[in-house]
């Protein structure tokens, strides 16, 4: 005779050793209840069945069946083999949202991660703890009250490495403006940051890191607050609040995006087949409306606090997002300046003097203005170096052009000097 073998949990065969003793008159029902923590309706229901089945009674009625919600193993079978083909380097997560989204399959993320171990595509990490704890520090409660910005240096696209200029809204958590560039100079981030003005307005403050760009590390710089940097200086004159982080922690909500963006937007640049920054910059005009639909959080409070740009600051962009440096007007008022040289015409819109301090602007478009108090000075190009002269007789540029006039020898401004001569001669003649 062949015997049955059943699988029970030790739990079950706590419950079956109760039953046989019920059944066997060692305890009562209530007893047996009390030791099963059941009701006594409940215990007796499975008393019934032990002496109708035995053991496999107290065996759930579900277990060996397959589930309701079984997925068909043709729609696992597609899975994986869109997962093979294309989204071999994503995670669960983003496969999950791929599949439905590109091929209308519906999996959930757990799921696709099961698949994704069975067939070697993906490794369960070990969670590891962290060596000091940070704390989050509460956002902020208007949008365009802080935004939080980076410059990220990866391989997001084809083989070369190009940095992603990000900023990130500290209250709802928005790409609120993104572009690629070729890295993270100063006329980079300027460019960045006139678009984002013309597009946002200006937020309040700004939290970005200590990178030379944005902030003067020389260990003098503390005693010295006149050593800024041009960003510093462009964002005074813009009225925004540059702040920089002493970690990577504080500033994390831009960092934790730049971790998700590495993740997600490389692999859909691959799929979008974009190798260019230009061709990269086009398609996160669309991709960023997408990303902050499904991401971004509701702020505390919906009042957007950027200032928008009026004429006046808009006009005045070009001279914010400028290199500044300071120059001297020489004796021959000439200019030098990244080893060339302007000449100063005798027309001016204010006086020019020798050794006054101008302001040499370099726009964005490479042109070069000259700043005199306010005044943008008139100016030639030099093809070389101005011959070397000790004095000039002009003694000041003024907005008048010289003129080529002499009063003649009988005017009256002539004969009142010369009466002036005559009267002195005579006091000295009767000194004598």
């Amino acid at each position: 005779m062949t015997q049955k073998l059943i699988s029970m949990t030790e739990k079950e065969l706590s419950k079956y050793s109760v039953i046989k003793n019920l059944i066997a008159g060692v305890i009562n029902g209530t007893d047996a209840a009390k030791q099963m923590t059941l009701s006594i309706r409940q215990t007796k229901r499975l008393k019934a069945k032990v002496i109708k089945s035995g053991a496999e009674g107290l065996i759930h009625g579900n277990r060996r069946r397959e589930s309701n919600r079984k997925i068909d193993p043709n729609i696992i079978e597609k899975a994986k083999k869109y997962l093979e083909e294309k989204y071999y380097d994503f995670g669960p997560t983003f496969a999950s949202e791929k599949l439905n989204e590109n091929h209308d399959i519906k999996i959930n993320k757990e799921t696709v991660r099961q698949i994704m171990v069975e067939t070697g595509l993906w490794k369960p990490k070990l969670r590891k703890q962290p060596k000091q704890r940070h704390t989050w520090r509460p956002r902020k409660d208007n949008y365009g009250e802080m935004d939080q910005f980076d410059g990220l240096y990866h391989i997001w696209f084809g083989k070369a490495e190009s940095c992603l200029l990000l900023s990130v809204d500290d209250a709802t958590g928005k790409i609120t403006h993104a572009k690629f560039d070729i890295n993270e100079s100063v006329v980079a981030v300027f460019k960045f940051w006139t678009e984002y003005f013309e597009k946002n307005g200006l937020p309040i403050s700004i939290y970005l890191d200590k990178f030379s760009t944005y902030k003067v590390n020389h260990k003098n710089a503390t005693d010295n607050k006149d050593m800024i940097t041009q960003f510093q200086r462009a964002m005074n004159q813009a009225g925004v609040k540059p702040i920089t982080a002493n970690s990577p922690e504080a500033k994390g909500r831009v960092e934790r995006m730049n971790k998700t963006l590495q993740d997600r937007l490389v692999k859909e640049l691959r799929l979008a087949n974009v190798s260019s920054i230009k061709k990269a910059n086009e398609f996160l005009q669309e991709y960023i409306p997408k990303f902050n639909a499904k991401f971004s959080v509701v702020p505390n409070r919906r009042v957007n606090l950027h200032k928008l740009l009026d004429k006046a600051t808009r006009a005045r962009l070009p001279q914010i997002f400028s290199i500044q440096n300071q120059r001297k007007v020489m004796n021959n008022y000439t200019i030098r300046f990244e080893n060339q040289y302007f000449q100063l015409k005798q027309e001016q819109p204010t006086t020019v003097y020798k050794k006054d301090g101008v302001i040499i602007e370099k726009r964005m478009n490479g042109e070069i203005k000259i700043n005199l108090k306010g005044h943008y000075l008139n100016y030639t190009k030099l093809p070389e170096r101005p011959k070397k002269e000790i004095n000039v007789k002009l003694i000041a540029l003024t907005n008048r052009k010289p003129s080529q006039w002499k009063p003649p020898a009988d005017h009256p401004w002539r004969n009142q000097f010369l009466w002036d001569k005559m009267k002195n001669k005579q006091s000295i003649l009767i000194e004598k």
